[in-house]
């Protein structure tokens, strides 16, 4: 039987084809989709959307829960090839639940379901997933839940021209000036979007791997890792582009490379459209992780917004979005999250306002970020350790009695003094302690960095 303890993560379900899970239990999934609704009072009466990226085994596992949904009378619109933001869109723009089945950045031997409820609103562990979880596993001993007496219909529809209009609608772009793009979908889901929401702009896109396949045949679609945008900053600097721009495998993250080739942090990005999105809603507020820089509260304050310090994590930024009625959010993944697109995060979204902001003014991207670009940092540096806790405890010992430091406990151990700040956090899924240091200059960086590395590793 399969061991959905391996699958069923934090926030999503994720693992490989067809060693850990399959269209069987796809099925099953879709079914506890729509029992968990059911069981928490939202009854899908519209029914629900489900969309799914290029991987070989996305379409015959998103049809598969499409099937187990329907067998319990739930009606299903199934929109077919999507990144995951056109997803959202699809359920805050429909009203309906939604599944989107991709792996994102993994590589291509995985697959995955994002589930939301209608309105783009998640689903996680405390909110449904582990209900699911429990359902699907008393299936799996049992045998697959009776069906309705009136089985769900499943109709197809194309959502790509509303998703794009509807982004449209929220940047101004025609004022900008003439500009050219590089932008690497990396085989990926922005080679079917990009496309589209460009279409019409004074835009020269110069298109990197456009061509949909989830084997990934030129680099992971995975753009955190420097590894995987070397292509793109070459062309930048060979073709003399404006900008590049580097989008994950399902194209919900967005990675902005600037004109000299140089990647610019998600932190200035979250900074800069937070100043933008607090120009169209002032006062507002800003969601931001505790792992971006010191300058995202700083912008956000100086544009007259309040800046709201929150764990890392989707689920929680939405929570947060919505609990404060938040006008934007942003995390150092390149996650960036909307109130005008139901609070869920859009790489796209994000690209169109560096876009309008780059091309509204004559200075080249590296000038224009500089000022939201105000810290030295390490960016993140994983160790795998046998005893998270333990080197956890060593370090809040080592910094604790620091004079003119503070010790908080929000999300793993931040500690923090007038020059600089380090947070250390166990991962949710690997025997790993990420960190990330940040200071005025990088030598106290280097110097802050090799202090806790060495307690953790040593």
């Amino acid at each position: 039987m399969p061991d959905l303890s391996q699958i069923v993560k934090a926030y999503d379900v994720r693992g490989v084809v067809p060693d850990q899970w399959d269209e069987n239990l796809a099925r099953l999934f879709g079914a506890a989709f729509v029992t968990t609704l059911r069981n928490a009072g939202e009854d899908p009466a519209t029914g629900i959307v489900i969309g799914h990226d290029m991987r070989p085994s996305s379409p015959g596992l998103s049809r598969a829960f499409a099937e187990g949904a329907a067998s319990l009378g739930t009606d299903v619109t199934e929109i077919g090839l999507c990144s995951t933001d056109q997803l959202y869109y699809a359920s805050g723009a429909l009203g309906m639940p939604g599944a989107m089945f991709t792996a994102s950045h993994n590589p291509a031997q995985y697959n995955g379901i994002k589930m939301c409820r209608a309105g783009a609103a998640p689903i996680g562990q405390d909110s449904g997933l582990a209900e699911i979880r429990s359902l699907t596993e008393q299936w799996l001993e049992r045998g697959a839940p009776e069906p309705a007496a009136t089985p769900g219909t499943m109709t197809g529809r194309d959502t790509l021209g509303d998703y794009a209009g509807h982004l449209r609608t929220l940047v101004d772009l025609t004022g900008i000036r003439p500009l050219r793009v590089v932008v690497d979908a990396g085989n990926g889901m922005g080679g079917h979007t990009v496309p589209t929401v460009l279409d019409g702009l004074p835009i020269t896109l110069d298109a990197l791997y456009f061509e949909l396949d989830g084997t990934f045949p030129h680099h992971e679609a995975n753009p955190l890792d420097p590894a995987n945008i070397v292509d793109l900053q070459a062309r930048v600097k060979e073709t003399g582009a404006d900008i590049g721009l580097a989008f994950d495998g399902d194209a919900d993250r967005c990675f902005v490379v600037d004109e000299r080739g140089e990647p610019v942090s998600p932190s200035a990005i979250t900074a800069l459209v937070a100043a933008r999105e607090l120009a169209r809603h002032p006062g507002g507020t800003v969601i931001h992780n505790l792992i971006t820089s010191w300058s995202v509260p700083e912008v956000v304050r100086e544009n007259g917004g309040t800046p709201v310090r929150t764990r890392v994590g989707h689920s929680f930024i939405k929570a947060e979005m919505a609990r404060h009625g938040a006008v934007f959010g942003g995390e150092h993944s390149a996650h960036y999250y909307f109130r005008d697109f139901w609070n869920a995060d859009t790489g796209m979204l994000a690209a169109l306002h560096v876009l309008a902001a780059l091309g509204g003014q004559p200075e080249p991207l590296s000038r224009l970020v500089a000022q939201y670009d105000r810290y030295a940092a390490s960016g993140e540096i994983n160790s795998r350790v046998d005893d998270q806790a333990g080197r956890l405890a060593a370090v809040r010992a080592a910094y604790a009695g620091l004079p003119g430091a503070t010790v908080d406990e929000m999300d793993g151990l931040t500690v923090t003094s007038g020059e600089w700040w380090f947070n250390l956090r166990p991962s949710n899924t690997e025997p790993l302690l990420r960190l990330n240091v940040e200071a005025r200059d990088q030598d106290t960086v280097a110097k802050i960095r090799d202090e806790v590395l060495t307690l953790v590793r040593g």
